[in-house]
């Protein structure tokens, strides 16, 4: 069973050594997989404890501020990805303490004290500690004064360019699901809990799963055709909402499913929305009468991309 810590300080724990990757692992894409398998593979051949070490709230978030950065995964599919090949995952705080650790004093307490590294792999282009001053050569360099290794997975990529958490971003803000999922390894998808919202949706005849986003700025907005899966569904068709709902003045972002041809109980069941394909922009109507004319038409144009959808797929398997 995968440990989560969370301190930099504290007892060693992985007293028999343990191989380290270290990353934001941010969307957990193909290129962070490959490194990540590397690490498993090698952990469990040298009988070591297997280690992923990142950061929450993303460095980029601290420096930025939540609605400054587009982020793909929540905290809890991070660790929870992570964990599929990691015996610990450190979900290291990221605050003004750690921001300003010199990255000799990273190395030391951390990958030495605290996780007893024998080897250390990271992603192309790795920098860590106070001002991004550290890299691989300062890393090699304090790997041969602390006794372990350091190695740089290969990037991996796809349709002529390195897979990067960046590149997603792009390709989700362009509307190419179909591209961000080649990269990805599946298709993209948000997940969380059921809330309580207003029931306006069920008012105006198109009731809806609401699911709060309240880990940072989503790398899309609109209405999307989406598949739904959690709470003993799976693939089920909806169209789904994602954004601050300016028609009628919503303030937080909030992603609202309308699951087709569905009746039951969602509140407090965690779903996965994947998003299949965009329909349109967020728009601000001037009444709640062209708004539920708005949502006929998004509901139709929803079914009709999904059955799109799944066509091609037979198609590719056929």
């Amino acid at each position: 069973m995968t440990r989560l810590f969370r301190d930099t300080d504290g007892p060693c724990l992985a007293p028999h050594g343990s191989v380290v990757c270290i990353g934001a692992f941010d969307g957990i894409h193909r290129g962070h997989e490959s490194l990540l398998g590397r690490v498993r593979d090698r952990a469990r051949e040298a009988g070591l404890a297997a280690v992923a070490l990142s950061f929450e709230p993303l460095p980029r978030q601290h420096f930025h501020g939540r609605a400054g950065v587009a982020r793909l995964s929540r905290p809890a599919e991070r660790i929870e990805r992570l964990g599929r090949y990691c015996d610990l995952v450190g979900m290291l705080r990221f605050n003004e303490r750690l921001a300003t650790t010199e990255a000799s004093d990273f190395v030391r307490r951390v990958l030495c004290v605290r996780l007893a590294a024998r080897e250390v792999w990271i992603g192309p282009g790795f920098r860590f500690g106070h001002a991004r001053r550290g890299d691989i050569a300062l890393l090699r360099t304090l790997g041969a004064l602390h006794d372990f290794a350091v190695h740089e997975v290969e990037p991996v990529f796809v349709r002529g360019g390195r897979v990067s958490a960046t590149r997603v971003r792009e390709l989700l803000a362009a509307d190419d699901f179909n591209a961000a999922t080649e990269l990805l390894g599946r298709p993209y998808a948000m997940s969380g809990r059921v809330v309580h919202g207003q029931k306006l949706g069920r008012q105006l005849g198109y009731p809806t799963a609401n699911l709060a986003l309240r880990w940072g700025r989503t790398p899309i907005q609109g209405i999307f055709a989406v598949r739904v899966a959690g709470a003993g569904l799976k693939h089920w068709p909806a169209v789904a909402s994602l954004g601050t709902r300016p028609t009628v003045a919503g303030v937080e972002p909030l992603l609202e499913v309308h699951l087709f041809d569905f009746d039951g109980d969602l509140y407090g069941q965690r779903l996965e929305v994947e998003f299949v394909a965009k329909i349109r922009d967020e728009a601000k109507f001037d009444s709640l009468d062209a708004l539920i004319v708005q949502m006929h038409r998004d509901a139709a144009d929803a079914r009709a991309a999904l059955r799109r959808h799944v066509s091609l797929e037979e198609a590719l398997v056929s």
